[in-house]
């Protein structure tokens, strides 16, 4: 079985906005899922620096989803009829869910390097080899990760948690939140952007580094600025990287798009 499911908010309480269980064939859930995905997540558009025509981008490169959608149909188990593959979009991620865990010579943690393909369902694995899905060398995960990197994206994070396999996509899928009182972090702004997200905008008219950004917002966690400031002002085509297929570049710099100048004169 495939489940589908869009929730509000963060959490797994929030309310259901679309809700959808479907029994199908392996092939059948991956083109579903992808379908439903496709329908499902935001499309944003925005102009590469020094390129004519737009580009469309899903918050997620669809060729990671895909690949984590082939591994979790080929792994999942099948020796519990009550087993499924769960796709589950909240407004700060994705996460794919398959029963069966890992197998004994496999970790969550060497998924990010070089590892042995183990296959649980050999037939099906076949199946799908032959069909010129998936291939045989354990290398689908890494494709992934350098899927996200090429896409200015974290890699997805890979965890077992009560029997399941759980891939979390970290992406703004919802709107950014808006504000409801000033904080230490956050003021009230008319375009619901917290004070540092505004800031990242002013300070980044000329290219910044992310350590200058971070410096002039006075804030010392990496990982959270740029989950919390830098990811949302990317994905709503805000901010931009000046070298874009080499996110983790030193000599990467951010700067403020056309539309992120916009937002700042309206704003005041």
């Amino acid at each position: 079985m495939l489940k589908m499911g869009r929730f509000r908010g963060t959490k797994i309480t929030g309310d259901i906005l679309d809700n959808r269980q479907e029994h199908l064939h392996a092939f059948a859930m991956v083109r579903e899922a992808m379908a439903w995905l496709d329908r499902t997540l935001p499309l944003a558009a925005h102009f590469p620096p020094g390129k004519i025509f737009r580009e469309d981008r899903l918050p997620v490169p669809p060729e990671a989803l895909r690949e984590v959608l082939l591994n979790a149909v080929m792994h999942r188990d099948y020796s519990r009829p009550s087993s499924y593959v769960a796709v589950a979009v909240f407004d700060d991620r994705i996460e794919v869910r398959s029963m069966g865990g890992l197998p004994s010579s496999v970790t969550a943690e060497s998924l990010s390097g070089e590892h042995r393909s183990v296959l649980r369902n050999p037939l099906i694995a076949e199946a799908f080899h032959r069909t010129g899905a998936v291939e045989v060398w354990g290398r689908g995960t890494n494709r992934v990760f350098e899927a996200c990197e090429r896409y200015g994206l974290e890699p997805p994070t890979f965890a077992e948690d009560g029997g399941f396999v759980i891939v979390t996509f970290r992406a703004q899928i919802g709107p950014i939140p808006q504000v409801e009182g000033p904080s230490r972090d956050q003021v009230g702004t008319k375009s619901g952007l917290s004070r540092h997200q505004v800031q990242v905008l002013e300070e980044a008219l000329e290219p910044r580094a992310i350590g200058d950004l971070m410096q002039l917002c006075g804030r010392s966690n990496r990982t959270k600025f740029r989950d919390q400031v830098i990811r949302p002002l990317l994905e709503a085509g805000l901010l931009e990287m000046t070298i874009p297929d080499k996110p983790r570049s030193s000599q990467q710099r951010y700067r403020t798009t056309e539309a992120g100048k916009r937002l700042l004169k309206k704003d005041k």
